[in-house]
């Protein structure tokens, strides 16, 4: 059985390309891949119909825009109720700051990777999501001291 069902070598290749850089002419993909400009078109639009494509965006340094702190925060929340817990996804969701969140497993109910300007915001921040939030129980914040690896690039080989 295939390793992506609905994906063929053409379709992994064409993701590594862009996942690498969504810039790239399909002109220039279609060369890579030994495919046709209009093939590779074809394939790219196929994979952003079906959701394996979810979104052609830019990969800002936060430092570069006012935001130099990277923090992790675990998030312990005291009742796992289910509306409970979708009120704590819509709610991180929803905040600017928050660049990822997860529901996890574990101790921690939620992971979230949030940047900052300073750690005065992030103060501001934990009164706003966590102190005045009645289910949520504890939480415990890791400060980046560097970002050694970052990107959001899927292994499709």
């Amino acid at each position: 059985m295939p390793k992506f069902p609905d994906l063929d070598a053409f379709d992994r290749a064409i993701l590594a390309i862009l996942q690498r850089d969504n810039t790239t002419p399909q002109r220039a993909i279609g060369e890579a891949v030994n495919l046709s400009a209009p093939a590779v078109q074809r394939r790219i639009r196929r994979m952003e119909e079906r959701g394996v494509i979810r979104a052609n965006v830019a990969l800002v340094d936060p430092a570069k825009v006012g935001h130099p702190i990277t923090i992790f925060v675990e998030v312990e929340v005291e009742s796992e109720r289910a509306e409970l817990i979708d009120a704590a996804k819509r709610g991180f969701a929803a905040v600017p700051e928050v660049q990822q969140c997860y529901y996890v497993t574990g101790e921690a109910d939620f992971i979230l990777v949030v940047t900052v300007a300073t750690m005065a915001d992030y103060e501001a921040l934990t009164r706003r999501l966590f102190f005045e939030n009645n289910n949520v129980k504890r939480f415990r914040t890791f400060v980046a001291m560097d970002r050694v690896k970052v990107g959001m690039e899927v292994p499709v080989g």
